[in-house]
């Protein structure tokens, strides 16, 4: 029997290129469609061993060719910059994914704003801005303080939190005028006093056949200013009401998107009124695949790629016994030159700590910014919460970058990087 045939589509996302590779032993003949960006192209050749491999910068009209003749029996992928193109792919093939008017809601918070909201799930004030003249009239309606964001975007590029009306004019101005074409203001969520973890939570779900299941409630830790995440950790640290409670707001956001298969991850604040939803991502979240690896044993991209050639997995709902997490140290906000890192080889002997992987090699030049960018990958597992805590707490003030800035040279704590041991100040 010949076996099933599988496309991944492929850009910067939720699951490597090692993660995609090691389930290529099982989902053989696998074809690997790339993106358009510098990123896909350079790591074309990480996919040398597949069935096929589209053209680095090949276009849509290409691709749809190319898989058109390979005849796959089911398409996914792991990026969100790629959904509206996996979705058309799809829809010319005739195979399942999410249909293009829901790929567009995953992908367009305005559009995803109003369809909640016109489902009755957690309805958030907002408005969509393409000159600066619209500002006025958009911040009276959403209030302050507001969160200013792009229309489509990840990684919390150009996201900010905006507390004054000038600066918010000033603001867009800067944004419409240069790196964006449209932008989202919308109320900010007020969290609930959250003083050791995130006042926001994800739920990662898996869509089978249309039915809803809900995986797990990923805790997170406290954002770094304005919104950059800092790492994930199963179980939360919510009880197991308020865990049934964000994940029955989590389903009703899938269901009200039109999800009916495939992975989602649902992001939900903590506020005194109750759970509300943040943004829904059509796709695995980002890192969720180590977590549940090391958590559960199970495999999320397996998972992920078993839906999508129509088979129905197993799926139970996670809540290990001990805690298992993962903190990333996040990149300044200021741009700079990592010199040095020290401390490495003492980060990872703390007990607990099962990994510590440096992203970033002396000499590389950092940007800055405000989108979540990260300079390493603590991961471990601790008997509960708080000692979870004390083992981060002493893994990361064994580190130290030295970075080289517009000032001079720096030497700056990891702790001091991130919100999770510190007030993230860099």
């Amino acid at each position: 029997m010949e076996r099933a045939r599988l496309a991944v589509v492929y850009d910067t996302g939720s699951a490597s290129p090692l993660e995609i590779s090691r389930v290529a032993r099982i989902f053989s003949p696998m074809a690997i469609v790339l993106g358009e960006s510098a990123h896909a192209a350079g790591m074309a050749g990480f996919f040398q061993d597949a069935d096929l491999v589209t053209p680095a910068g090949a276009t849509l009209a290409e691709q749809a060719e190319l898989l058109s003749e390979w005849k796959p029996d089911g398409i996914v992928t792991f990026s969100e910059r790629m959904l509206r193109r996996t979705a058309t792919l799809a829809d010319g093939l005739g195979l399942p994914f999410h249909g293009p008017g829901t790929a567009e809601l995953l992908t367009d918070k305005y559009r995803q704003r109003a369809a909640l909201a016109e489902a009755g799930v957690s309805p958030v004030r907002s408005r969509l801005l393409t000159s600066p003249e619209q500002w006025a009239e958009a911040v009276s309606h959403t209030g302050l303080p507001a969160v200013l964001k792009p229309r489509s975007g990840e990684g919390s590029r150009n996201t900010f939190l905006i507390e004054g009306v000038e600066e918010g004019e000033t603001r867009v101005r800067a944004l419409l005028a240069g790196p964006e074409d449209e932008l989202v203001v919308e109320e900010y969520l007020t969290g609930r006093p959250e003083p050791l973890y995130g006042d926001y939570v994800s739920v990662e779900c898996a869509t089978v056949a249309g039915v809803v299941h809900p995986i797990a409630v990923t805790g997170k830790y406290p954002l770094t200013p304005p919104f950059r995440e800092a790492g994930n950790f199963w179980p939360s640290h919510l009880g197991a009401h308020e865990e049934d409670e964000v994940t029955e707001l989590a389903v009703a956001a899938v269901r009200a998107l039109g999800i009916t298969g495939g992975l989602s991850h649902i992001e939900i604040k903590l506020t005194p009124d109750g759970p509300r939803i943040i943004e829904v991502n059509g796709r695995l979240g980002g890192s969720i695949a180590e977590l549940a690896r090391r958590a559960t044993g199970v495999d999320l991209v397996e998972v992920a790629c078993r839906i999508a050639l129509g088979e129905r997995p197993q799926i139970e709902r996670a809540r290990p016994a001990q805690v298992y997490f993962q903190h990333l140290t996040l990149t300044p906000s200021y741009p700079c030159t990592v010199a040095e890192i020290r401390g490495v080889a003492d980060a990872a002997r703390v007990p607990g700590i099962r990994q510590f992987r440096p992203y970033v090699r002396a000499g590389e030049a950092l940007p800055g910014g405000v989108h979540t960018g990260e300079l390493d990958l603590l991961a471990g597992d601790a008997p509960d919460h708080a000692a979870m805590s004390r083992t981060l707490a002493d893994a990361l003030r064994r580190v130290t970058y030295v970075l080289d800035t517009e000032e001079g040279r720096r030497e700056v704590p990891a702790a001091q990087l991130t919100a999770a041991c510190g007030s993230g100040r860099a």
